[in-house]
């Protein structure tokens, strides 16, 4: 029997890359689920259409999570579309390395609203739905704990990430539900390759610090989250597993 069976999740960014990953693998487990994009509509709706070929049930929505309207919009249709919620996947996010000299008002807020703001407004339009066993799955970084150079602000979000999580997990224990994050290390994926990343010297930087050797895919990130989310993940809350490959 399929893990996630009659349940409906909500994935923030999920138009491709890690998100995208995510969805399907959620939906390839049973659930069904929301398929929340910012801009790009084509990639969310080639997202819909994957898991419905693949005989699973999805719905693409827009919303940029780092307006209220917006956040509760997403979690509403969800809740209208499916009749409730049980999971919720944190994965928006974005990001722009800069050294000190470098970082604007604009690239802090930009990096915050998103990271940061935008997970705990969906967060808190989540939890009026989220009853007993629900789960809720923060994507994170390695980088809270490596600590690159240039990455000031980048790496301030997801130790911000960290810090909510923990938080949340106490806050939220009493009524049940759970709160964990996956704090990828470099993945392969179009915002990487997009942004000169693979192929790099900083790939080779994180090839050389990773013992098994490779970077990333979004498929080893997304069976981590579909565990987090599922009952085997029980007994787990307050956790931020990193999956990078031994890289620390």
């Amino acid at each position: 029997m399929s893990k996630l069976a009659g349940k409906v999740a909500v994935v923030t960014g999920a138009s491709k890359g890690i998100g995208a990953a995510i969805a399907k693998a959620l939906a390839a487990q049973g659930a069904s689920v929301v398929v929340n994009y910012a801009s790009s509509r084509s990639g969310a709706d080639d997202v819909v259409a994957a898991i419905t070929a693949a005989g699973g049930k999805a719905l693409a929505v827009a919303g940029d999570v780092s307006k209220a309207a917006d956040a509760k919009g997403i979690v509403d249709t969800a809740v209208e579309t499916y009749g409730h919620l049980d999971i919720l996947v944190n994965n928006s996010g974005v990001y722009e390395f800069a050294p000190i000299e470098e970082v604007t008002e604009e690239h802090f807020h930009k990096h915050f609203n998103v990271n940061v703001l935008g997970l705990l407004l969906v967060t808190q339009a989540a939890v009026k739905h989220l009853g007993e066993g629900a789960s809720i799955v923060n994507v994170g970084s390695v980088v809270s704990r490596i600590t690159p150079p240039g990455s000031a602000v980048y790496t301030a979000t997801k130790g911000a990430v960290d810090g909510i999580t923990g938080v949340l997990a106490k806050e939220l224990a009493p009524r049940k539900i759970r709160v964990n994050s996956v704090n990828p290390g470099m993945v392969a994926t179009e915002g990487t390759h997009s942004a000169g990343i693979i192929g790099s010297d900083l790939e080779a930087w994180a090839l050389s610090t990773t013992p098994l050797g490779r970077i990333g895919q979004p498929d080893d990130i997304a069976d981590v989250v579909a565990f987090l989310a599922s009952d085997e993940a029980r007994w787990l809350t307050g956790e931020s597993l990193i999956a990078s490959g031994g890289a620390r």
